[in-house]
C-alpha cells in the first residue's frame, strides 16, 4: 500500500474524546512495550516502510523496527471475526437508515514531532459511524490530524494485544479499543471479546459497546461466532441499529437498499390485490383490461376490505373505478 513521506511536525494538539480533553502521546518506548515471541521482528527503514505492501502489526520510526505476527496471522480464524464484524456493522447500518465504513487493517499512525519519529499501528478492523465525518487526508489514519475511528478491533488468535497493543492505542487516545478471543483460539481457555473504553486519559473495561449503544460484549462475540446470523443476533442488529436511527433522525427507509427492498414488497402485493380481483370480476363475468386495476392510483392506498366489498358488489370496471374514487373522496 502506498504511504505519505515522513514529515517533522509539532506533537498531535489537545483533542476532544468522548467529551474530555486529551494529549495524545507516543507511547512507551519499544523496549518496554513487551512484544514477545508471537512477534516476528526485523530492521525496516522508513523508505522501505513507505513502500510496503506486507502487513504489520506495528512500526516504530524511533528504532526502524517492524513487527509481524509470528504464526496464525492469516488464518481463516483469525480473518474471519473482522470479516463479519464488517457484514454486522452493514447490517446495523441499514436499520439505522444511513451508511456505517469499515476500513479494515488501514494505516494508524502517530506523527513524527520533537523527539521521536512517526509509529504505525494496523488494527484487524476500523469502523465510522459518520463516514462523511471521517474525511482522512491521505492512505493512513493520523492522530491528531484526522477524526478518530469510533471503534478499533483486534483479533487476538494466536497473540495477545493488551500486553502491548493496547498500551499504544491508550497512549494515543483511541476511543474505544475491542480485543475479540476468537472460539478456536489455542492461547487462552478465556474466549470471548472484551471492550475497552476511553475515562479520561485511561482505558476501562466494560460490559457493552459505547460507539454502538448497549450492544452487550456477550452479544458481539456470539455474532462474530456464529456460522449463519441467528434471529436472535438479527433482532439484536435492529436493536442497535433502531437507537442509532433514533439519535440521529434517521429511519430504515432512508437506506436505499431497505426502500428498494420495501418497493419491491410493496410492488408485489400490489400485484397479488391485483390478480386477486381480477380473478373475482372474471368469476362474475365482468371484463377487465389486463393491467386492471393497477393502472388506478387509488387502488394502492385503498384497504383490503374496501377493495373487496367493491369488487364483489360492482357491475363493471367503469363502476368499480367510480366506486374506489368515491371512497377515496369520502
Amino acid at each position: 500500500m502506498s504511504r505519505r513521506s515522513i514529515s517533522r511536525q509539532p506533537e498531535p494538539a489537545e483533542a476532544s474524546v468522548n467529551g474530555a480533553v486529551f494529549r495524545p502521546t507516543p507511547g512507551p518506548p519499544l523496549a518496554e512495550l513487551g512484544f514477545d515471541d508471537d512477534y516476528r521482528s526485523y530492521h525496516m527503514t522508513a523508505a522501505e516502510q513507505r513502500d510496503t505492501d506486507r502487513r504489520l502489526e506495528f512500526w516504530d520510526g524511533d528504532t526502524e523496527t517492524a513487527l509481524e505476527v509470528r504464526e496464525g496471522g492469516a488464518t481463516i480464524y483469525h480473518e474471519r471475526p473482522s470479516h463479519r464484524l464488517a457484514q454486522l456493522v452493514e447490517r446495523i447500518a441499514q436499520f439505522r437508515g444511513q451508511s456505517i465504513d469499515c476500513y479494515g487493517t488501514v494505516d494508524l499512525e502517530f506523527p513524527a514531532g520533537a523527539g521521536h519519529r512517526k509509529r504505525i499501528l494496523q488494527p484487524d478492523q476500523c469502523i465510522y459511524l459518520y463516514p462523511g465525518h471521517a474525511d482522512l487526508a491521505g492512505p493512513s489514519a493520523k492522530v491528531g490530524e484526522d477524526p478518530y475511528p469510533d471503534v478499533v478491533m483486534e483479533v487476538d488468535y494466536s497473540t495477545d494485544v493488551r500486553r502491548h497493543k493496547l498500551k499504544l492505542y491508550e497512549a494515543w487516545g483511541f476511543p474505544e479499543v475491542w480485543v475479540d478471543v476468537p472460539e478456536q483460539s489455542r492461547r487462552r481457555k478465556l474466549h470471548g471479546i472484551a471492550i475497552y473504553l476511553r475515562e479520561g486519559s485511561a482505558f476501562s473495561p466494560a460490559p457493552a459497546s459505547r460507539a454502538l449503544p448497549g450492544w452487550q460484549a456477550t452479544e458481539i462475540h456470539m455474532a462474530l461466532n456464529e456460522r449463519r446470523l441467528s434471529e436472535r443476533t438479527v433482532q439484536v442488529l435492529e436493536r442497535i441499529g433502531s437507537l442509532l436511527g433514533e439519535r440521529d433522525g434517521t429511519r430504515p427507509d432512508d437506506d436505499p437498499m431497505i426502500r428498494s427492498l420495501q418497493q419491491q414488497a410493496k410492488a408485489a402485493e400490489l400485484e397479488r390485490r391485483a390478480t386477486f380481483v381480477r380473478s373475482l370480476l372474471a368469476s362474475r363475468g365482468i371484463a377487465v383490461a389486463a393491467n386492471f386495476p393497477l393502472d388506478q392510483p387509488s387502488f394502492a392506498e385503498a384497504d383490503v376490505e374496501a377493495v373487496a366489498h367493491i369488487t364483489l358488489n360492482c357491475t363493471s370496471q367503469e363502476d368499480f373505478v367510480a366506486r374506489l374514487r368515491q371512497r377515496r373522496m369520502s
